[in-house]
């Protein structure tokens, strides 16, 4: 059954920031979005500089902050806070309205904007479309005085419009005219139901209007305080049956996903043709199903998981014993697995299927496979953060990660589970997640930067490559970019990376100094950018200037040298100096230090307006002398 896209909250000013923490109350899992040209810096929520393994700097502040896990009243405690101060807090900042909105609108994000209607209107009026796919898209006024429902009648905007008008104590402006008049939308059926035709629907909701009555047939239990025009003996019907639809205009069908097929082999090539046969043999809609169900050691089959995509619904996996009886699988299977009022019938060889009155959940049938996804959470602002990390989290089941980092990824939804630890306990942390996994969760590593960099995508590999685990390797592994903490530093300097580079990290938690010296030495010898992750702690104040000391050996002193901290994050700083000039004071455990090579440049660029701050930039040029 699909779930709801958390909603984007849209805001322009300060203005509408409390009314959108009154929303976002109802809808804990959604973010407050603001106009970044009118929004303090102060506002991004972020992630650490971009490593994970021997950071000492975010243990020792993971350890004196804690961590909170109960999101809601992480949240709560925000809503009040920003309320009593005036705080101008978002979540995630954005550059330009129209091209926010229309990418929240192309990827069905449900967009609440506090702002006039016609605004919205205007700027994701080049994408409409289909009603059919479009995302609920409401005004609300920044007072809060108005909610006005605008787009994705048939995605449950009107039932927004109520939840958020309820929360801010107003009455929606519900304008469709089907709303109105029966309260509810027929054509908007609940989760686990689908309408087999919207456009038959819609003229049948047109009949009703004018005038016609109707009758209903099978449960429609969301319809029994609905005021419809009802008669026992009306010609048209509103039916909700598996059975598929033979055509009827007096009919509006609506199908229950309660049919299940189970399938005794991985033939995902023929799968498709062979369900849609077995469905239509006994006269069951395509829209009726929910779920296929396959042996357990079909899990990783890519024509599978098409087959499944092609048929919209939901790949179980069926735990088999014993591969002798794998062909008996079908029936066998079902009639242990489902409530015992199903009916369950053989549907040809190696092919069964199961029929129940009312939806089944898929995720109460076999499990799912397993997933893990190990994202980086950038720099540190919201917005820096890879779309498909953004994905990865909404679609999680549970989410892993060293404290500070998992924290400052939420907020979660209430069926999120949460779990946060310490920041040296990687292994058992990458171990966790594929346990989690392999039970048919699906899972979110978090870390910082890219996880690919100096963080936890090589751990998890790690715990996969020596785990002996054979069903470890059935859960679905990807790993996410992200921005790195020497990409972003770099980015902000303009472009020192520009030629061949390393990074280097000078924690020796993980490896010995002696082997941190040869490295350093030899990027110094062949004149590569160096970016130091990890440059000094309190329990290693010595090892940034020892570094630096080699360096100097085979630099000039004019070297140029880029400190970035906290880059991307509250309280940045960049600062452009010379390998004479550096020292271990400049430098803290947040700092990221890039050394340039001998091309390294670095110049200046002052506006025409006298009153213009002049800007200087970093490069390495892509040439070499």
């Amino acid at each position: 059954m699909a779930r709801l896209m958390a909603p984007a909250i849209v805001i322009l000013g300060s203005g509408a920031l409390a009314t959108a923490r009154r929303i976002q109350r109802r809808y804990p899992g959604a973010r407050v979005h603001g106009l970044r040209s009118r929004f303090d810096a102060r506002a991004e929520r972020g992630a650490g500089s971009g490593h994970e393994a021997g950071h000492e700097a975010g243990h020792e502040a993971g350890r004196e902050a804690g961590h909170e896990a109960n999101q809601e009243a992480h949240l709560q405690t925000r809503i009040e806070a920003d309320l009593e101060a005036g705080t101008e807090g978002v979540d995630i900042v954005y550059e330009e309205l129209s091209a926010y909105l229309r990418e929240l609108y192309a990827s069905g994000t449900p967009i609440i904007a506090l702002c006039a209607a016609g605004i919205v209107i205007r700027c994701v009026a080049p994408l409409l479309a289909n009603k059919g796919t479009e995302p609920p898209v409401l005004a609300v006024a920044e007072d809060g005085s108005a909610v006005v429902p605008l787009l994705g009648g048939l995605a449950g905007v009107n039932a927004m419009a109520r939840e958020i008008a309820q929360a801010l104590d107003v009455p929606p402006a519900i304008t469709t005219s089907g709303e109105l008049r029966f309260g509810t939308c027929v054509l908007n059926p609940p989760p686990g139901y689908a309408l087999a035709s919207i456009e038959q629907g819609k003229r049948f909701v047109s009949d009703l209007l004018a005038g016609e009555r109707t009758r209903i047939e099978g449960g429609a239990h969301w319809l029994d305080d609905a005021p419809l025009p009802r008669s026992e003996t009306a010609r048209r019907a509103i039916r909700v049956t598996p059975l598929a639809w033979d055509g009827n205009a007096d009919e509006l069908l609506i199908h229950p996903r309660s049919v299940v097929v189970a399938l005794a082999d991985g033939d995902g090539e023929t799968a498709v043709a062979r369900v849609r046969d077995a469905l239509a043999a006994r006269g069951l809609s395509p829209l009726a199903l929910a779920a296929v169900v396959v042996p357990s050691s079909c899990s990783g089959d890519e024509a599978l998981e098409r087959a499944a995509h092609a048929l919209g619904v939901a790949l179980r996996f069926a735990d088999v014993a014993d591969a002798a009886h794998t062909r008996s699988l079908p029936r066998a299977w079902l009639e242990a697995a489902l409530p015992a009022q199903c009916e369950i019938v053989d549907a040809g060889p190696g092919i069964a299927l199961a029929v129940a009155e009312t939806p089944l959940d898929p995720d109460t049938i076999g499990r799912a496979r397993g997933r893990l996804t190990v994202i980086g959470l950038g720099p540190g602002s919201a917005e820096l953060m890879a779309p498909a990390a953004r994905d990865a989290l909404r679609d999680a089941t549970d989410i892993l990660g060293y404290a500070t980092y998992v924290d400052m990824a939420g907020p979660f939804r209430a069926d999120q589970r949460v779990h946060p630890t310490d920041n040296r306990e990687e292994m058992q942390r990458a171990r966790h997640a594929f346990e989690l996994a392999s039970g048919g969760r699906h899972v979110v590593m978090v870390s910082s930067g890219d996880p690919g960099v100096f963080a936890m995508a090589s751990a998890v590999l790690e715990a996969l490559d020596t785990s002996g685990a054979p069903h470890w390797a059935d859960v679905e592994l990807q790993i996410v970019p992200g921005v790195s903490a020497a990409m972003a530093t770099a980015a902000r300097a303009g472009a020192p990376l520009g030629h061949d580079f390393c990074m280097l990290s000078l924690s020796d938690n993980l490896k010995p100094w002696a082997v941190i010296e040869s490295r350093v030495a030899l990027a110094a010898q062949a004149d590569l950018v160096m970016a130091f992750y990890n440059p000094v702690s309190r329990a290693r104040p010595w090892q940034l200037d020892k570094a630096l000391d080699i360096v100097r050996a085979s630099r000039a002193p004019d070297t140029v040298v880029v400190l970035g901290r906290d880059i991307a994050r509250p309280g940045a700083s960049l600062v452009s100096t010379t390998l004479g000039r550096l020292s271990s004071a400049d430098v803290d455990m947040r700092t990221m230090v890039i050394i340039g090579s001998s091309t390294t440049r670095a110049f200046s660029t002052r506006p025409p307006s006298a009153r213009g701050t002049p800007r200087e930039w970093v490069y390495t040029p892509r040439w070499y002398r």
